[in-house]
C-alpha cells in the first residue's frame, strides 16, 4: 500500500474511504460549501484485470449521476510508447482516474485529482487530474486528464467505477484552504 501524505498545509482531510474486492466505490459526503476546491487522492488501485477507473458525481441526494453529462480529455504518456492523447463529449462518466495493468493484485497506481465548485448549484464541476502505474512488462505510464459535469446541480460526492471485475482501492479527500 502506497501511503500519499498531503503535499500542502492548505489541504484539510475531509473524508477517507477503503473498498476491496468491490465493482464500485462511493464516497458520499464529501463535499459541502465550506470549500470551493477539494483534491482527492487515490493512493491504492489494484486489480487482478487491465482496466481504467473513472469516475461519476453523486447528487445533493447520495445518487450516481449516470446520465451523458460528462466532457473529459487525457494524455497517456508512456515512456515506452509514443503518447497518445483521448476526448470524449457527453458521455456518462469522466475517464482517466487511473489505470491497472497487471495479472495479479500486486500493482498499485496512484491519482490525484482536484474538483472544483462540486456543491455550487449554479455552477459546472469541473475537474483536473494526473495518475501514474507500472505497466507489466512495458514501462511508466502516466496520465493528465481534465473533464467537466455539464449540469448546474449540487455534487455530494463521487464514485469510482471500471466496466469490468471487482478491485481494491483507498481514497483520502481534503478540502483545499
Amino acid at each position: 500500500l502506497i501511503t500519499v501524505p498531503p503535499l500542502s498545509k492548505n489541504l484539510i482531510p475531509a473524508k477517507s474511504v477503503s473498498g476491496n474486492s468491490v465493482t464500485s466505490l462511493d464516497i458520499p459526503d464529501c463535499f459541502n460549501d465550506n470549500y470551493d476546491v477539494y483534491q482527492f487522492n487515490l493512493v491504492q488501485f489494484d486489480r487482478a484485470t487491465a482496466d481504467f477507473a473513472g469516475i461519476r458525481f453523486l447528487d445533493s441526494g447520495g445518487t450516481v449521476i449516470s446520465a451523458n453529462e460528462y466532457d473529459w480529455a487525457h494524455m497517456n504518456m508512456r515512456n515506452y510508447s509514443t503518447f497518445a492523447t483521448r476526448k470524449v463529449v457527453n458521455t456518462s462518466y469522466l475517464d482517466g482516474l487511473a489505470y491497472s495493468q497487471t495479472t495479479s493484485l500486486d500493482t498499485t497506481t496512484g491519482a490525484v485529482w482536484n474538483v472544483f465548485n462540486p456543491y455550487d448549484s449554479s455552477s459546472y464541476t469541473f475537474t483536473a487530474g494526473q495518475s501514474s502505474v507500472m505497466v507489466d512488462g512495458y514501462g511508466v505510464t502516466a496520465f493528465k486528464a481534465i473533464g467537466v459535469h455539464k449540469s448546474t446541480e449540487q455534487i455530494s460526492g463521487f464514485q469510482i467505477y471500471t466496466a469490468l471485475a471487482s478491485f481494491n482501492a483507498t481514497v483520502n479527500v481534503y478540502g483545499v484552504k
